[in-house]
C-alpha cells in the first residue's frame, strides 16, 4: 500500500483520500451544528469548500491527510478520520469526525484504529496525538478506547490559540503492545 494513494478496508468501512465527489457530504457535515461544534463551528458552504481543499492539498503535498470514511454497506460518505499535521500543530495527530446519524456505532474507533496502524506503519510516526476540545466527552471516550491518555492542555497555532484543548496520545511502542495491533499490510479482517 502506497503512502500516496492508500485505501484501507475495515469490516464496515472504506478509508480513502478525499475526492471531489465527497464535497456535498462534507459541506453538510460542516453545516451540522452537532458535528461542527467541536471542529471549529458551523461553516457556510464556501468556507467548507476551502477546508475541503485544504485536506485534498495535504494529501497532495504531505502524502497524508484525513481519509474520507465510506460506509461499505451504503457507499455513503460518513466522515473524515486520519492523520493530520498542519504547520504549527502540537504533534502528529490522528483525528476523527463522523456524521451525527452514524455516531455511537463505533465508526470513529474502527476507522481511527486502522488510521493509526497506517500512520505508524506507512508514515513511520513515533507517536500519535488527538487534539480534543475539553468539552467533547464523545471524542474523549474514543481516545480511551484507542488506549490513549490525556497528556494535559495543549496549544493550537494562530488563529486558534485561544481554543482550550487537551492533548491525548500514545507512543508507537504503547500502540504495538495493544492486542488489536496488526501491520497495515496484513489483509485479514480485524475485529473491532
Amino acid at each position: 500500500m502506497s503512502a500516496h494513494s492508500p485505501q484501507i478496508e475495515t469490516p464496515r468501512l472504506l478509508l480513502r483520500p478525499t475526492r471531489r465527489e465527497d464535497f456535498d457530504a462534507w459541506a453538510s457535515f460542516m453545516a451540522d451544528p452537532e458535528t461542527a461544534r467541536h471542529l471549529g463551528g458551523v461553516q457556510p458552504r464556501a468556507l467548507a469548500w476551502r477546508f475541503f481543499l485544504q485536506m485534498a492539498g495535504a494529501w497532495s503535498l504531505q502524502g497524508f491527510a484525513m481519509f474520507s470514511v465510506i460506509e461499505k454497506a451504503s457507499g455513503r460518505w460518513v466522515g473524515r478520520v486520519g492523520p493530520w499535521q498542519p504547520e504549527g500543530w502540537p504533534g502528529t495527530e490522528v483525528g476523527w469526525g463522523i456524521v451525527s446519524d452514524r455516531c455511537g456505532l463505533g465508526y470513529a474507533t474502527e476507522a481511527a484504529t486502522a488510521a493509526i496502524d497506517w500512520a505508524f506503519d506507512a508514515l513511520g510516526w513515533s507517536e500519535v496525538i488527538h487534539v480534543i476540545d475539553v468539552g467533547n466527552a464523545a471524542s474523549q471516550a474514543v481516545a480511551r478506547k484507542l488506549g490513549s491518555h490525556n497528556r494535559g492542555r495543549g496549544k493550537l497555532p494562530p488563529p486558534h490559540e485561544d481554543i482550550v484543548v487537551d492533548i491525548w496520545g500514545q507512543t508507537r511502542t504503547q500502540w504495538l503492545q495493544r492486542a488489536s495491533y496488526r501491520p497495515a499490510n496484513e489483509i485479514r479482517p480485524r475485529a473491532y
